[in-house]
């Protein structure tokens, strides 16, 4: 089941519509969640405190289970942003379709390779950026390249690599079946008959839930393997 999207070009550049557009949104609903959330703080928490003080609490485990504690505040606010920004883009594609003609105009902006593998770029980019600046580049290379011993530096590059498409393609993959699932099951109305809508709603709200715990989980992975690679370039290996 193929899905088209309009396109627009800046110069020789082609963009997507309707994935700009769609993390434009992300990024919107983002802040607005974290502003709204962080109004008025209160010694006792309550209700939507309470949510986001969850979330900040849930992320840091994640990098203190994968990085030593001294590193937990430096890496916080990233994998806070990173977390929340990729669970809203998860779902957000669940929550209606839009679709005009023959093109959708609403859909999970991670449900794009496109856009995870920017994300997974964004995040292997950042863990070389990160070593140089702590170890120099001599000292990053020697650490990330080198060591422990210097014969494994051709599968160092090459887990660079797979690293990054790891890392794209499993959210990827997980968001856009989910997506193409719930598209199936919503086309058996229009395709079968009416008839069919006391099979069709429970399928719907079965994978429905199923996908928004995918998102989640998908998230929770992407964070906790970024610190993880974080963690192999800003840690001296011995």
């Amino acid at each position: 089941m193929e899905e088209k999207t309009p396109l627009f070009n800046i110069g020789p550049i082609w963009f997507d519509k309707t994935i700009c557009t769609m993390v434009l949104l992300t990024c919107v609903i983002v802040f607005a969640v974290v502003y709204l959330c962080t109004r008025n703080l209160q010694l006792k928490p309550k209700g939507k405190q309470n949510v986001i003080e969850w979330i900040i609490d849930f992320v840091r485990g994640i990098i203190t289970d994968n990085m030593p504690s001294k590193e937990v505040t430096n890496f916080h606010l990233l994998s806070f942003t990173l977390f929340l920004f990729i669970l809203v883009a998860n779902t957000i594609g669940l929550v209606t379709k839009i679709a005009v003609g023959d093109y959708s105009y609403w859909k999970s902006p991670t449900a794009d390779p496109m856009v995870t593998l920017t994300l997974a770029l964004i995040m292997i980019v950042l863990t070389h950026l990160f070593s140089i600046n702590r170890f120099g580049f001599v000292g990053y290379f020697k650490n990330s390249f080198l060591k422990p011993v210097g014969f494994l530096m051709p599968i160092k590059f090459m887990e660079e690599f797979t690293n990054l498409l790891t890392l794209a393609l499993r959210l990827y993959g997980n968001i856009y079946a989910g997506e193409v699932l719930l598209g199936l099951i919503a086309s058996l109305v229009s395709g079968v008959g009416f008839w069919v809508i006391p099979l069709a709603i429970p399928l719907e709200m079965i994978w429905l839930a199923f996908s928004l715990f995918i998102g989640g989980i998908q998230a929770f992975i992407f964070v906790t393997l970024s610190m993880v690679y974080m963690a192999h370039k800003v840690e001296v290996e011995e």
